[in-house]
């Protein structure tokens, strides 16, 4: 009987021992413990693919960096030196990204810069390249597309790497996302900023009530969704103004070709228009804006830049946009946080609600003999008193 009473106290301390509460280990506390399978986070490779050079691409860049570094995804001793309006090369920009940026969750593949030269040859042979990569060797966990051209090629379902499309001028119009808050690929994420061109064109109106309205646009539908085409003759059709569109290749790898087609088509529209509307191209250059200006003034017509402030600045009548890259670049900073934090592309907001900058430029009123109302003078955000820059 003694024996049977001791077995079973025995067996009842067992089990209370086996029910109470134990010490969490140090993996279940904090997670899997130091030398486990699971590892540090991982870190992403990151690529950068552009259609071509093109400055607001590298000030977007550059704004990117310092958001990257702002929310503490990347470390450097000294920012980037940033570069002239003329010299804006996004190839030196990542060089410089690859060699002094350090972080334990992001590297930017020093063999990850593609750019196309606004060649459409060159463009097909990188985006095959890309996706055999992407498929073979499997190296790559997050694409930056910059621009229609690499948007289009990239924001597909030829592969299931993500992919983030920045600085599109209309990716909706462009065929580039779906909708304006959906990609259309879980993968994907698009930068759309709401309205850009129908609040221009709609300004541009109101203050001057054009009825024929210039464009130049490219000859390609790449180029044409690029410039936002399609909201373009939808304005033109809401407002009641007639579009007259000047057709000729913009989007090509020969810069004084590009620019020489764009001088022709404005100097056509400058005599067949009321007003101007210069869309985003390769031929209007910085340096050479003023050329490019003066059959407008010859016609004393007004003038409206798709850009944004920085062609005001150079002399085109009036634009809305944005004045500095900075907010835009933050907002892509956080995607990549996002993404990298395990979120779905496709479920992060895409809607950049871009803060507006309008502005004008006081000698070109004068140029064409326009005497702004006092309620358009005050409205307006920058006033600018020189037309053209040498280099």
């Amino acid at each position: 009987m003694r024996a049977m009473l001791w077995l079973k106290i025995f067996l009842i301390l067992t089990l209370a021992l086996s029910l109470s509460p134990r010490p969490l280990s140090a993996e279940t506390a904090e997670g899997p413990a130091a030398g486990s399978p699971a590892g540090p986070p991982k870190k992403w490779r990151v690529i950068y693919v552009e259609g071509g050079q093109y400055r607001d691409y590298y000030k977007i860049l550059f704004g990117f960096i310092l958001g990257l570094k702002s929310l503490e995804l990347i470390d450097y001793q000294a920012p980037p030196p940033l570069a002239d309006e003329d010299s804006m090369d996004s190839a030196e920009l990542w060089r410089w990204l690859t060699e002094n940026a350090r972080s334990e969750r992001l590297e930017f593949l020093t063999d990850g810069y593609y750019s196309a030269g606004w060649n459409q040859e060159e463009r097909v042979r990188l985006k095959g390249e890309i996706l055999r990569r992407l498929r073979a060797d499997r190296d790559v966990d997050l694409i930056l597309t910059f621009g229609t051209w690499a948007g289009l090629d990239l924001v597909t379902d030829e592969h299931r790497v993500p992919v983030m499309s920045i600085t599109a001028t209309d990716p909706v119009a462009a065929g580039i996302s779906k909708a304006e808050n959906d990609s259309g690929l879980d993968h994907a994420h698009v930068q759309v900023e709401r309205d850009r061109n129908e609040r221009q064109i709609r300004i541009f109106h109101d203050i001057f009530k054009f009825r024929r309205l210039g464009v130049p646009i490219d000859d390609t539908p790449d180029g044409q969704g690029a410039m936002g085409l399609p909201t373009i003759r939808k304005m033109a059709q809401e407002l009641g103004f007639e579009l007259v569109p000047c057709e000729t290749s913009l989007e090509i790898d020969d810069p004084e070709k590009s620019f020489r087609n764009l001088l022709a088509c404005v100097r056509d529209l400058s005599v067949n228009s009321d007003a101007i509307y210069l869309t985003v191209n390769n031929g209007m250059q910085a340096y050479r804006l003023e050329e490019i200006l003066e059959p407008i003034i010859k016609a004393r017509i007004p003038s409206f830049s798709q850009s944004g402030p920085n062609e005001a600045k150079l002399g085109v009548l009036m634009s809305i946009g944005r004045d500095n890259f900075e907010d835009a670049s933050l907002f892509e900073a956080k995607v990549v946080e996002a993404i990298i934090s395990g979120q779905t592309p496709r479920r992060i907001n895409q809607v950049y609600e871009a803060p507006l900058t309008l502005a004008l430029n006081l000698k070109m009123t004068l140029a064409i003999g326009w005497n702004p109302p006092f309620e358009v003078l005050i409205a307006m955000d920058q006033m600018y008193q020189t037309i053209g820059r040498r280099p």
